[in-house]
């Protein structure tokens, strides 16, 4: 075991639900060694004004159940300079805060990787993000809960679009990445779903409505469109396709941030709590600049900058198949 005594743990970047499990994951393994917990809020906003908050078992106290983060997260772009994150690091020591365990997506990974190599201070990243985007793990914290948020918009919807005969189009969250419109896609049954990783997606698209209209199903569609697809969106995807189809009845639906809220699933608690015990147990070992996810079933360890510069991930492309199989 190091010399750690303190460890700081914050939230950083968007909001996903799991983020609580995993704090309370973190302070309550961290007590368990005899270690005390500095709870840092509003990420590196919070480091730079020095607004932390001495974290106990009864902190993190019936949370696991709650989306959001009890720590809060910020924006915050004088961390970005050399500057801010000597104000921070000066913050840090004061506090006695020896590493740190960082919740977040690659934007906080980035500004972990920096500060550490500067000042020598351990960090180690647990990826919470809905997007699903990071590399070295599997899954990232909140994902699971957003799918299925999604999945349940998707079945409400159809009810609507069977009712009175119209084509949907629902545009979901996930940034660059498709896999919330992938697999949300599968499960709620969707007709087409146009992703990020798919530039002539919108052709497919129409050969695919036309293919329908030949078979004779036209009373209803669902059509999933990720936010970072290249043909501009679901309302603009909606407008293409009704100047090809004009006597289909379309309707667009933004699902926007209430992808990001809700209680998270029991999938992500699982994952959170994993995530977090694993975090503080590789800060133990001695290990620094490095991420935990999961491959497999196993938890695993990845270098920091590596998961924050592989940029690989990619769809399978079985699941693309099953999308066109499944939507005949």
């Amino acid at each position: 075991m190091v010399n750690i005594k303190r460890i700081g743990v914050f939230t950083s970047g968007g909001d996903a639900p799991g983020m609580n499990a995993c704090i309370r994951a973190v302070v309550r393994t961290a007590l368990y060694e005899k270690l005390s917990v500095t709870g840092i809020y509003q990420g590196y906003q919070g480091m730079l004004d020095g607004n932390f908050t001495e974290m106990t078992s009864r902190s993190v106290s019936n949370i696991i159940q709650l989306g959001g983060t009890i720590l809060k997260t910020a924006r915050c772009l004088e961390f970005k300079t050399k500057e801010g994150r000597a104000k921070a690091y000066e913050n840090i020591k004061s506090a006695g805060i020896d590493a740190l365990v960082a919740i977040g997506g690659d934007g906080t990974f980035t500004g972990a990787e920096y500060f550490s190599r500067e000042y020598n201070i351990p960090v180690i990243g647990i990826p919470g993000t809905i997007d699903n985007d990071l590399y070295g793990s599997d899954f990232t914290l909140g994902y699971d809960t957003a799918t299925n948020t999604v999945i349940e918009a998707i079945d409400k919807i159809r009810d609507t679009a069977a009712s009175h005969e119209r084509l949907f189009f629902i545009e979901v969250m996930g940034r660059d990445s498709g896999c919330i419109a992938l697999n949300a896609g599968i499960a709620g049954g969707a007709e087409a779903i146009l992703l990020p990783e798919k530039e002539t997606a919108i052709d497919e698209l129409i050969d695919h409505l036309s293919a329908a209209d030949g078979r004779g199903k036209k009373s209803s569609s669902i059509v999933i469109v990720a936010e970072g697809d290249h043909n501009g969106g679901a309302y603009n995807v909606a407008k293409k396709v009704k100047e090809k189809f004009d006597y289909y009845d379309t309707k667009v639906s933004i699902l926007g941030h209430l992808q990001r809220g809700g209680s998270p699933s029991s999938f992500d608690r699982v994952l959170a709590s994993r995530l977090g015990f694993a975090a503080v147990k590789e800060l133990l070992k001695g290990n620094n600049r490095i991420t935990v996810g999961v491959r497999g079933n196993e938890v695993v360890t990845t270098p920091l900058e590596e998961a924050i510069n592989n940029k690989e991930y990619k769809l399978s492309p079985d699941m693309l198949e099953l999308v066109q199989v499944l939507a005949i």
